[in-house]
Order: C-alpha cells, then sequence, then structure tokens
C-alpha cells in the first residue's frame, strides 16, 4: 500500500473534527487556486469530442513550449498505472526517495524496481524514472542531463508533476521526435488548485501515445476538465502571478519553520520538506489545530508541508510558536 498525502479521512478519524475544519497541508497542492470559468451545458451533456481535446492539446503544446505530441488523460496518475505497460516487464531503476506511486506500479505487473541515489546508478536500466523537481525532497536535474541520460536507458519516465511553478526545469521545450523513447508526464491539478478536476498529460513521441491513448480507451477526459483546461493553460498571466505568489509563499512557510526550530532540508515552491528531532511529535502539535501535515516512516525526522491558504496562516503561526 502506497503512502500518500492527503489522507485527510486519517486526521480527522484520529483527532476529530469535519473536513471543513481543518487545514490540509500534506499535499502539495497550490491553494490559490485557478477560478473555474463558465462551462457551456454542452460540455456537461455531450460526451468529449475530438475537436474539445485538439483545443485542449494545443493550448497545453503552448503552455509547455513544445511541439510533441500530448495525450490527455485523467491525472498524471492514470499515465503512472499505465507506463509500465509500455514495455514488456525487466529491470526498471528509481531515485529513492521518490514518490512511491511509481514503484509500486511497476512491481505490480512484474518490473524488477532497484531503488538507486544518483543518475549514473540508473544507467543500463530497461526503464529509469526521475520526478523532477523530485517529490519529497525537492531535488531537481537539468534537461541536459536527462537527455544525457535517455541514451543509456531503455525507456525514460520523467514526472514533472511539480515543474509548472519551475518552467526553466521542464524537459518539454527540449524534446523532438528523435526522442523516441522519453516520456514525459504533467500535472494539471496541483499548479492551477484543482486536483479534484484529475486532469494530466502525457508528452512524447506518437508510437508511446498511441499504446497509452489505446490503454486509457475512450472519453478518458471529462468535457468540464477539457474546458477548464483549455481555459487555465492559455492564461499566462495568471501563470507568471501564481509563480510569484508560490514563491513568496514558500519563504514565508520557511521563515516560521526555522523560528520553530526546524532545519530547511528541501522542496519546491508547492511544498517544503522540514528536517526535526521528531517528526511525529510535530505532525500531532499540528494535527491539534486541526492542520494535517506529511510524515515518512523511511525518514522519522521528516515533515513535509504544502502551503497554507490565505486563511490559514494565523492557525500555522499558532500551532509552531514555542
Amino acid at each position: 500500500m502506497a503512502e500518500h498525502g492527503g489522507d485527510l479521512d486519517k486526521a480527522i478519524s484520529r483527532f476529530g473534527g469535519t473536513r471543513a475544519d481543518w487545514i490540509d497541508l500534506s499535499t502539495g497542492i497550490n491553494p490559490h487556486a485557478y477560478s473555474i470559468p463558465q462551462i457551456t451545458a454542452e460540455h456537461w451533456q455531450d460526451l468529449p469530442d475530438k475537436n474539445m481535446s485538439d483545443a485542449l492539446i494545443s493550448a497545453a503544446q503552448k503552455a509547455y513550449q513544445t511541439d510533441m505530441p500530448i495525450l490527455p488523460m485523467a491525472g498524471a496518475q492514470q499515465a503512472i498505472q499505465n507506463y509500465p505497460f509500455l514495455l514488456s516487464p525487466g529491470t526498471a531503476r528509481l531515485l529513492h526517495p521518490s514518490y512511491n506511486e511509481h514503484g509500486l506500479q511497476l512491481r505490480r505487473v512484474g518490473w524488477n524496481v532497484e531503488e538507486k541515489r544518483t543518475l549514473l546508478e540508473l544507467v543500463g536500466s530497461d526503464l529509469a524514472v526521475i520526478v523532477n523537481p523530485n517529490n519529497p525532497d525537492g531535488q531537481t536535474f537539468a534537461p541536459a542531463d536527462l537527455l544525457a541520460l535517455s541514451k543509456k536507458v531503455g525507456l525514460l519516465i520523467v514526472d514533472e508533476s511539480f515543474v509548472d511553478a519551475h518552467p526553466t526545469l521542464s524537459l518539454c521545450p527540449h524534446l523532438t521526435e528523435a526522442h523516441r523513447n522519453i516520456l514525459i508526464l504533467r500535472s494539471f491539478g496541483k499548479f492551477y488548485g484543482l486536483a479534484g478536476l484529475r486532469l494530466g498529460f502525457a508528452i512524447g513521441a506518437g508510437h508511446l501515445l498511441k499504446t497509452l491513448a489505446a490503454q486509457q480507451g475512450s472519453w478518458a477526459v471529462s468535457g468540464p476538465a477539457l474546458a477548464v483546461g483549455c481555459a487555465a493553460l492559455a492564461d499566462s498571466g495568471w501563470a507568471d502571478m501564481t509563480r510569484k505568489q508560490l514563491a513568496a509563499d514558500a519563504h514565508r512557510l520557511d521563515s516560521l519553520a526555522l523560528q520553530a526550530g526546524w532545519r530547511l532540508y528541501g522542496g519546491c515552491d508547492l511544498f517544503r520538506l522540514y528536517e526535526m528531532d521528531d517528526a511525529k511529535h510535530w505532525q500531532g502539535r499540528l494535527a491539534e489545530h486541526q492542520i494535517w501535515s506529511r510524515c515518512f516512516h523511511h525518514a522519522p525526522n521528516w515533515l513535509r508541508l504544502g502551503l497554507p491558504p490565505i486563511h490559514g496562516w494565523s492557525r500555522l503561526e499558532t500551532a509552531l510558536k514555542i
């Protein structure tokens, strides 16, 4: 069973209250969500058609600065569940620690999964996975280094679920049809604060996307998701403003953590990872104020926090006072 943030039901069952009482900082979802545009009746009533999907693909290509084929999916999670079937199972190498769904889904279909610490150790694998920026420690990788790695592995998966806040890290603008063994995964819901919409993308050579499309079947992305995605991805002004807001919020959160005696271990502008003597103690202390955070069994000194919404800062400040 994979561990995830967003398990607010667990907090409620242990500490009480209702979902409305809690501030969930166990995820890395933007608290400043994109305002949902007016959605026409046809997007609710009709099955999604090719014109709707093509419009979203065009908006995504422009936003991600690529002319490569793009496949809309029901979140990056759907891509993570499907890409293990692109090759016959062999040896897959993943950096550790990282998002644990990758290893879980690969093992489920028979892959031999090896956890490594450096890019160099991924060389020679049938399939390699990089999360950039990495979750949970925020480690980043230059596009040039990833392109070099792709020449030394069978298939390279680059999960860019958190890259929207740091677009210069994205491999998308560097990808060409010559890179036939690279598949990029993008999440929509994290940066745009609309995780419940369940929208994401796979980006790569046509033969890879054709297989993924056949696996996911028809109408995998709803009409409302197509409409919201089109509007949001075309709104470059909102994206620029939001990146500045997220960076300021991340700096503010680091300042509060420092005052509490925590040490910044890593993170990106959508989540921060802190090191402390007893993370479980601090998780419980925050929970007493109905703030949920993320702990890790493999690293008992780590605590990860997403960014609070506007109304959550004062409560967080109170909870962190020593």
